[in-house]
């Protein structure tokens, strides 16, 4: 007997007939013999649905009541799921954030999770009974409902599992699996059977959508075995785990790419001391995340030309905080570029291998890409293309690291 947390995403739970073949998945492992949690989400489409509502009612609402709104999604396929699994026979209750309780900071629509109270999850499970948890939602310090940010239904899924002290968390979304690269652009990639929790922490903060970030995060620092499977597939998936569970190491577990990149260059930047901080201080302050930086110091070793990335939906933002700054960071120019791609090498291998990095700049300089900006990992090499090079990047070093099924 095993104690699972099973997950399950907006697709999976988009409609009755999808919450019906969802609560067969949670019967199977019921009858196996299992513990069971499931941690579900809002119905496909319903968040935006309640989030334009809030917008509609409020511009600038208050961000209580805004997360008082968007959680009621995961309220209604909990009750659902919980019915249903009741109606084929099985014991299940519904759970809330808040009736755990589920534990959170006060920061209402990005909180986090700091404390899951499972005495009465562990008493009814051990009875027999599947615990159907809202996903994406907890309690804050103020006695009031808050909600984890996009995606937050993973977190909790494994939140829960670490609380629990769960064997798995089953991940069960519309893809099978982890790939080695998104399979829309190289019909070669193939699914991995395992991937460490830091290639996953890689591949998902790079562009790979399968897991949210923070609960990649979460479960490498729990400890959490997480499998990714299909709701819609009877087929095995991938196992994010420990280095040490994986045999035989890849050198490179895949190619990831985002195209949520834009590139600020400032041209001829005064190089005195404190200039960096000039230009990032102001950005940080702003909640806006630079990642890759590159600068070049001028021959006179008077200026310096300075390039960054931030995201796309930061782009505008961080111009005017930029250009706000001006007499402070005395700069010449601003150029700003939204017409750009970050391609990514991932694995672990690259710690005890040399020329990882060689391999991708020879592939794109044979296909005549140009690389604008490089970052550097222990375990990742990324680069910044245009974007009109992506699939044809990310095939040529799909093939050029023996990747391809």
């Amino acid at each position: 007997m095993a104690r699972l947390v099973m997950k399950f995403g907006g697709t999976s739970v988009a409609d009755m007939d999808r919450i019906r073949h969802v609560a067969g998945l949670v019967k199977r492992e019921v009858d196996a013999g299992n513990e069971v949690a499931v941690a579900v989400s809002a119905m496909s489409g319903k968040t935006n649905e309640l989030v334009a509502l809030t917008k509609d009612a409020a511009a600038m609402h208050d961000a209580r009541e805004y997360d008082v709104v968007v959680s009621s999604g995961e309220q209604v396929t909990s009750g659902l799921l919980a019915l249903t699994l009741q109606e084929m026979g099985v014991s299940a209750r519904s759970w809330l954030g808040w009736q755990i309780p589920i534990r959170t900071s006060g920061a209402h629509a990005a909180a986090r999770i700091q404390e899951i109270e499972t005495s009465q999850l562990v008493e009814r499970m051990g009875q027999g009974q599947v615990a159907v948890v809202a996903g994406f939602q907890g309690l804050g310090p103020d006695g009031r409902i808050t909600t984890l940010g996009r995606g937050g239904t993973d977190t909790s899924a494994v939140a829960l599992a670490a609380a629990l002290n769960a064997d798995r968390c089953d991940i069960y979304t519309d893809v099978d699996g982890v790939y080695t690269t998104d399979p829309r652009i190289v019909e070669k990639a193939r699914k991995l059977e395992k991937v460490s929790y830091e290639e996953m922490l890689e591949l998902a903060s790079l562009g790979a959508k399968v897991l949210q970030t923070r609960s990649v995060e979460l479960a490498m620092a729990q400890g959490v075995r997480v499998q990714v499977l299909s709701s819609f597939e009877d087929a095995p998936g991938t196992l994010v785990c420990d280095e040490d569970e994986i045999v035989e190491q890849e050198l490179v577990s895949g190619i990831a790419y985002s195209k949520n990149e834009a590139k600020i260059t400032l041209i001829n930047v005064k190089d005195t001391p404190g200039v960096a901080a000039a230009i990032f201080g102001p950005l940080a302050d702003q909640s806006i995340n630079v990642d890759m930086i590159v600068q070049n110091i001028s021959e006179d070793g008077r200026t310096t030309d300075l390039t960054f990335t931030v995201t796309r939906e930061d782009l505008k933002r961080a111009v005017s905080v930029i250009e706000s700054s001006c007499k402070d960071i005395g700069y010449e120019k601003l150029i700003s570029d939204e017409s750009v791609t970050k391609v990514s090498v991932i694995g672990v291998g690259m710690r005890s291998h040399a020329g990882v990095a060689q391999t991708m700049f020879r592939t794109l300089a044979e296909k005549g890409i140009n690389i604008q900006v490089i970052s550097t990992s222990e375990i990742k090499v990324s680069v910044l293309i245009d974007d009109q090079y992506t699939e044809l990047a990310v095939r040529a070093l799909h093939t050029a690291y023996e990747l391809d099924e």
